[in-house]
């Protein structure tokens, strides 16, 4: 179906979440598209010396404004990727990778690692322990859940923006905004990826279907919250941290009937759901200037004075949850020292050094926080189901695995 959808197109698409119906809040489902490319050169000044005959053309500065771009630096024509995957994709399939995003796939990070955190976190609850090839298992499962639900959840929102993407600078070159996508056709591709979503889905045991189901409405409903509330990211954040309720059932672990396992995967969730608010302040930080003339209303336009001392503490509401999930998991030194330690230093770092107001230093700090704090928080709590496999009687593992 999808070939057969892709190929009665021929535009191609642009990433960027917009919060409003002209410059909407930031979120991590949408990123800047950065396929558009400058022109490597401009004309000559008509006011140049006539000697310049023997000398090439000046190149222009950092401040010259070229025909490509318009005063915000933002592309006036859409211009097909040249480089990446989408430049290897056949033309009228480059505007559904561009829904989905397949191009910038930081998203997808997010989405996945409260997934194996909550995986390994249950490991060691399991009885008798989950076996690595089983977490190794389930963990591919949950990539490739996130890559085809962040996909979807893309591809929903760009048909509930599709009559306010082609007014604003950001999102108008985006598949559906420039009639590169039918919304006909977007409602169908949505659909194929919801199905193929359910399809991953249904690879975990049973239990999993009734935790997973819920959160299809929260990716659904929340563009709606960038209309109707100063706090979309709160939104977001519970809608990006159901993985790391799912690492528990898929490994056997009933969170109604294990206090310590519902207080364990309570905590991992709140605590996701700060750092979502958190790196999601640092993505709205660059279009704050344009929700504030649009007059959107935004967690960053309503406390943008006080955005780093709002992280501190949502780094502080982080790290206290993670440590309360760790201590009713029963982990060890590992994940505390590397885990919530590491968190710590990372957040700390990001916290310190982002210029909220340099457009691209906010963007390096979104698209690599994911690794340092994410990547530190899944260490120690992979090292610490490691030490907890090797000291187990071998004869009480379980060989089983998805």
């Amino acid at each position: 179906m999808f070939t057969q959808i892709a190929m009665r197109r021929v535009g191609y698409g642009s990433l960027r979440l917009s919060s409003s119906i002209l410059h909407r809040p930031s979120s991590i489902l949408n990123r800047p598209s950065i396929s558009v490319r400058p022109l490597t050169s401009i004309k000559s000044s008509s006011t140049a010396s006539p000697s310049f005959t023997a000398a090439p053309s000046p190149s222009p500065s950092p401040s010259s404004s070229s025909p490509s771009l318009d005063a915000d630096g933002l592309p006036l024509v859409y211009t097909p990727p040249t480089t990446g995957i989408l430049s290897h994709l056949p033309a009228s399939w480059v505007p559904y990778a561009e829904l989905a995003r397949l191009d910038k796939p930081a998203g997808t990070y997010y989405l996945f690692l409260p997934c194996i955190w909550s995986t390994l976190l249950a490991a060691p609850l399991a009885v008798p322990i989950a076996t690595p090839s089983a977490v190794l298992g389930y963990s591919a499962l949950f990539a490739t859940g996130a890559f085809i639900m962040r996909g979807a959840g893309c591809a929903i929102n760009d048909l509930w923006d599709r009559n306010f993407d082609p007014h604003v600078a950001r999102t108008k070159f985006r598949p559906i905004a420039r009639g590169a996508v039918s919304p006909f056709n977007g409602l169908v591709f949505t659909g194929a990826q919801m199905l193929a979503g359910l399809a991953v889905l249904l690879q975990f045991p049973l239990p999993c279907l009734f935790y997973g189901v819920p959160s299809v409405a929260l990716v659904a409903l929340y563009p709606l919250a960038k209309r109707v509330t100063y706090y979309p990211q709160a939104v977001l954040g519970l809608t990006f941290s159901w993985g790391a309720i799912m690492g528990f059932p898929a490994l056997g672990v009933d969170l109604l009937g294990n206090s310590a396992a519902l207080t364990a995967a309570a905590c991992l969730y709140s605590s996701n759901i700060a750092w979502t608010i958190l790196y999601d302040m640092v993505y709205a930080h660059m279009d704050l200037k344009h929700d504030r003339k649009a007059g959107v209303k935004s967690i960053v336009v309503k406390h943008a004075q006080h955005t780093k001392k709002i992280m501190s503490g949502l780094a502080a509401i982080q790290l206290a949850l993670l440590t309360s999930a760790g201590v009713a998991a029963g982990s060890g030194p590992a994940f505390f020292i590397g885990g919530v330690g590491g968190a710590a230093a990372t957040l700390g770092l990001m916290i310190k050094k982002v210029k909220l107001n340099d457009v691209k230093n906010c963007w390096w700090w979104f698209a690599n926080g994911c690794w340092f704090t994410g990547g530190a928080i899944a260490t120690g709590l992979g090292i610490d189901y490691l030490i907890q496999w090797f000291g187990r009687d071998r004869k009480q593992i379980s060989p089983e695995q998805p």
